[in-house]
């Protein structure tokens, strides 16, 4: 028993590395083929682009597409092992169906917490020796201005600039307003804000400030001053995409303290919260689905069991997609946009081990 374990195992694992490194290959050349200008131009160290850039560039590019290619190394591997009717002497050697899952199961585990170490702690960090590299010798993508941006910095706390310039720290055309149950309490608008990174103070100019009490209104003006608010200017350029230079205990506190100000613009994050371990146990489910698929010989062969599968993987994918956009637009609670589709698809594996040829 235990050689046919390793048997599979190996050739699982093996299949699945030897596909995901022609992958990353593939991938690596059509990037050089892509940024060869920047390179040129800004004539970066060999040693830079191969160990500071595309070393940590190939985890990310793994870990994408993990779940996919351990989906086609389960079809491709078993569909061979049915081709040779190799399924049906181990089977009539008393080797039952759920037994012969075993090394299966092993394997995708394996890969799932490759998959949830990858995306969790080893790709943030990787991430983020990326961007130095891009800083330094590509050219920026980041957008330097952010326009509209409207956020809640602490319970009915609610600031709003027009513009905020992140190369200067400094922001146009700025609000703040403070509500309590009854309505508003106070609106100070300036024309010009700037963050003093010694004092950690906001100096504001040209402000002019209603405080709104039952008498009636009190305008006061001014030219100049500064103060605290629980605001910093990285609060302004907080994107999605900055998550993944966050590891899962830096996400997780990121939320917890914006949850803490009040913030309502956390669903994309929480989002990306559970994705970090739904994604990986998807590892499991698509093993599971792919076995049951791929153990019986069909005259089509592996390619009729590679097209079925990849139909049903891209299923996955696109299912998780319209539950994410549900969640993030409409009022899906995240852990369970981002789990239905495991469940699902888990349903349907299980319906499918149970009518494959035993």
């Amino acid at each position: 028993m235990k050689k046919l374990d390793l048997y599979i195992i190996r050739k699982f694992l093996g299949t699945f590395f030897y596909a995901i490194a022609l992958l990353a290959v593939i991938i690596i050349i059509f990037d050089i083929s892509e940024k060869i200008d920047d390179f040129l131009e800004r004539k970066p160290p060999l040693e830079a682009i191969i160990f500071q850039y595309y070393a940590n560039f190939i985890p990310y590019f793994i870990n994408l597409f993990s779940a996919l290619f351990t989906f086609i190394a389960v079809i491709f591997f078993t569909s061979k092992l049915a081709a040779n009717t190799e399924i049906v002497a181990i089977l009539n050697s008393g080797v039952s169906f759920r037994r012969m899952l075993r090394p299966y199961l092993i394997s995708s585990l394996f890969l799932a917490l490759m998959s949830f170490g990858l995306t969790n702690f080893v790709i943030p960090e990787t991430s983020k020796n990326m961007q130095e590299f891009q800083k330094k010798y590509l050219k920026s993508q980041r957008k330097a201005n952010m326009n509209n941006i409207h956020m809640q910095i602490s319970p009915g706390v609610f600031a709003y600039v027009e513009s905020f310039d992140m190369k200067n720290k400094s922001g146009y055309r700025f609000s703040l307003e403070g509500y309590h149950e009854g309505g508003m309490d106070y609106k100070l608008s300036s024309d010009y804000l700037r963050w003093d990174s010694i004092t950690g103070m906001w100096k504001i100019e040209n402000w002019v400030k209603r405080q709104i009490q039952e008498s009636g209104e009190i305008i006061t003006r001014g030219q100049k001053f500064d103060t605290l608010l629980n605001l910093r200017p990285e609060d302004f350029a907080v994107d999605v995409d900055d998550a993944i230079y966050m590891n899962y205990r830096e996400l997780r506190d990121f939320i917890n303290a914006e949850k803490m100000r009040g913030s309502g613009n956390l669903m994309k994050f929480q989002i990306e919260k559970h994705k970090r371990i739904a994604f990986p146990f998807a590892t499991i489910v698509l093993t599971l689905i792919g076995v049951s698929l791929s153990s019986r010989k069909v005259r089509g062969g592996i390619g009729f069991n590679l097209g079925v599968g990849i139909t049903i993987c891209f299923a996955f994918i696109l299912f998780m997609q319209v539950t994410t956009v549900f969640a993030t637009f409409g009022n899906l609670p995240p852990v369970v946009a981002v789990w239905i589709p495991n469940f699902i698809f888990g349903l349907l594996g299980i319906y499918l081990l149970r009518v494959a040829p035993k």
